[in-house]
Formats: C-alpha cells, sequence, structure tokens
C-alpha cells in the first residue's frame, strides 16, 4: 500500500517537472527535498533577447 502511495507522489511531482519544462524555452527548474520527499517544484524562465546591437540614446544639447 505505502509503495503504492510512494509511486504516485512520484508520479505527480514528475508530471508537474514535466509541465514546467515543457511551457519553457529558457530557463531552470528546481526541485526541493526535505527529509527525503521532494516538497516544492520552482521554475524560473528567461527571456531571450535577439542578438542585435541597439544604438545608445543620443544627449539632447542644451
Amino acid at each position: 500500500m505505502s509503495q503504492n502511495i510512494a509511486e504516485s507522489d512520484a508520479e505527480a511531482w514528475i508530471e508537474i517537472v514535466r509541465q514546467k519544462v515543457d511551457a519553457m524555452r529558457f530557463g531552470s527548474v528546481q526541485i526541493i527535498v526535505h527529509e527525503g520527499r521532494v516538497t516544492q517544484v520552482e521554475s524560473t524562465e528567461k527571456t531571450r533577447l535577439p542578438d542585435v546591437a541597439i544604438p545608445a540614446p543620443v544627449a539632447k544639447k542644451k
């Protein structure tokens, strides 16, 4: 019985990780473990800007 519960818990957090990874292009997914159990899944998504030079603004003369 307890093994079935442990397996379903593992399947639940693994599915959460899959969803977070599938939803992002660049970033990270962090799994937080407390006393041997996954207790939290965090994600940070990065937005990559195009590799194009943008000219600096010109200062106005007084």
